[in-house]
């Protein structure tokens, strides 16, 4: 059994949703394009998706996927490190707070196997909780800025550098530590979320890779 299976299934059938606000930033992809989210957890990313996209979402919850019935996509019960999918079938990947909830050997996995099955010349989409966020330190440190926190879940926080190296041999197209501040309480707080997109390279030449190096948060 998946080691996050029983803290996931237990979140979703006490809370529901888990996860508000809305999802911005999605790439402008031609409709037809055949598209795997990997956690897709409640929806929340799912439901933000075009419907001219031929979507496979994927979760390891069953009570996740079940508050995302009303989807068109099809929705799959299974481990992002191992997927149930032929080589080379996706056009884009959706890896948006999925490999931070892995340890390093779930991690490599996930990576390799995304890269498995995209296609040449296909996208990963990539985000993931920096090690400047808030919530970095809480709990009981399980890996290197890996933290185990009392739902069950553990949470891995990443630099940029990290991330490039994770997803090789996909090229970064582009990779930034994006930090801004929320206030809570009258108390100013950082968050933080690597952010990335990885190009699988084809017989033509590969585009040029931008690099953006870790900022440091707002206000130090």
């Amino acid at each position: 059994m998946h080691m996050n299976m029983k803290a996931w299934d237990s979140d979703y059938t006490m809370r529901g949703r888990l996860w508000g606000g809305g999802v911005s930033g999605l790439p402008d992809l031609p409709a037809g394009s055949t598209v795997l989210e990997l956690g897709c957890g409640d929806g929340k990313t799912l439901s933000a998706m075009p419907q001219g996209w031929r979507i496979a979402a994927l979760d390891i919850s069953l009570p996740a996927l079940r508050l995302c019935a009303r989807s068109k996509s099809d929705l799959i019960l299974g481990e992002a490190e191992r997927l149930p999918f032929k080589g080379e079938s996706f056009a884009a990947i959706f890896a948006y707070h999925v490999a931070g909830h892995l340890l390093l050997p779930g991690r490599s996995s996930l990576a390799q196997e995304a890269e498995r099955v995209l296609l040449p010349g296909g996208k990963l989409f990539f985000r993931d909780f920096g090690r400047e966020d808030m919530r970095m330190g809480r709990g009981l440190e399980v890996e290197e800025a890996t933290f185990l926190r009392g739902t069950g879940v553990v949470t891995h926080y990443f630099t940029v550098s990290e991330a490039k190296e994770l997803f090789f041999p996909l090229t970064p197209l582009s990779i930034e530590n994006r930090c801004w501040k929320m206030r809570a309480r009258g108390v100013d707080l950082v968050r933080s979320q690597v952010e990335g997109i990885f190009f699988k390279g084809s017989y033509g030449p590969e585009p040029e890779p931008v690099l953006v190096s870790d900022p440091p948060p707002p206000g130090r």
